[in-house]
């Protein structure tokens, strides 16, 4: 089903990192009929107030970037909310874009689908090939539900509903709380802030060894665009570089960026985590789809909009 610029889409968490990606790029393209509620206005659990507002709005498509994210302490203190909230929010997302007549849904979720040993790169047809990694199986579960429902209503109803799978996403309006983030932008403020306090040493977890993939927020809204403007043939794509770092190769990447010149102190009896995970995102690839950001370009631009609103940052908590 192709779409022309004023096509109403309504993007399901256009505030987060994603989903204002998201906005930003249908903008620049000429979209101009985008719609988005926050979570105050619209609560996505709530079946019936999903249902009256997609009733009124009428969307001719719908992007799902919204979800209860959050790191290993919370999933491990919250199984519950993670695996129920998430449901909720896809499931009324889905099932009323479905009763709705809503012929274009795109679905977004996470590389923590796959197996927690399945080979590497990874392959969507390792998807339920074995056991999932337990620090975030409730929030995997979830989305290996919305991928599966995706697919189930392509198989029966004959719907252009397809699931995009992110590597690890980092830049503009990412989340740069210490307690909660990435190691991405986890890197960037402990660098910054080191910068600022006379170049004094930054502390990192683990022994730097694990290879990580990472992709700039702004490709993945790219791989959205082109999912949207184009009927994908498959129900489940991989969204990636293709490429990895050690965690220390990323860490002096960073430090270069930022312009911190003390010393890196790597705390072995932190964990390391996963020594791998690396996406293989050929079938997105071989479609049209290629990332275009090289990561010192995008940790440049994601550290440029730290500084921008460096105040802003360090007010916010999870």
């Amino acid at each position: 089903m192709g779409l022309d610029t004023t096509a109403k889409i309504y993007i399901a968490g256009h505030r987060g990192m994603v989903g204002s990606a998201v906005w930003r790029a249908l903008g620049k393209k000429g979209y101009s009929n985008l719609i988005g509620q926050s979570s105050q206005e619209l609560d996505l659990r709530n079946q019936e107030a999903v249902r009256a507002f997609i009733a009124k709005e009428k969307p001719d498509a719908i992007i799902d970037a919204a979800a209860k994210v959050g790191g290993i302490l919370a999933n491990k203190d919250y199984p519950y909310q993670f695996i129920m909230e998430n449901m909720q929010i896809q499931n009324n997302l889905i099932d009323t874009a479905l009763h709705a007549g809503i012929e274009k849904f795109i679905f977004l979720g996470s590389s923590c689908i796959y197996p927690k040993l399945a080979p590497q790169p990874l392959l969507e047809e390792y998807l339920l090939t074995d056991s999932l990694e337990p620090t975030n199986e409730w929030y995997a579960l979830a989305k290996i539900s919305g991928i599966k429902a995706c697919e189930a209503i392509r198989k029966q109803f004959g719907k252009d509903y397809v699931s995009l799978m992110p590597t690890n996403l980092y830049g503009i309006h990412d989340n740069f709380d210490l307690t909660s983030s990435h190691v991405l932008p986890a890197m960037i403020r402990k660098f910054h802030e080191a910068k600022e306090n006379d170049h004094s040493p930054v502390t990192l977890w683990g022994t730097g060894t694990p290879l990580r993939e990472f992709l700039f927020v702004d490709d993945m809204a790219q791989a959205v665009v082109f999912a949207l403007e184009n009927q994908l043939p498959d129900y489940l794509y991989n969204v990636g570089t293709g490429e990895d770092l050690s965690v220390q190769q990323l860490a002096w990447t960073i430090q270069q960026i930022v312009g911190h010149r003390g010393e890196i102190i790597w705390d072995a009896t932190k964990p390391d985590g996963t020594p791998r995970k690396l996406m293989d995102s050929s079938k997105m690839n071989q479609l049209g789809w290629k990332h275009q950001v090289g990561l010192e370009e995008g940790i440049e631009e994601t550290y440029n909009w730290f500084l921008a609103n460096v105040e802003n940052v360090k007010k916010v908590s999870f």
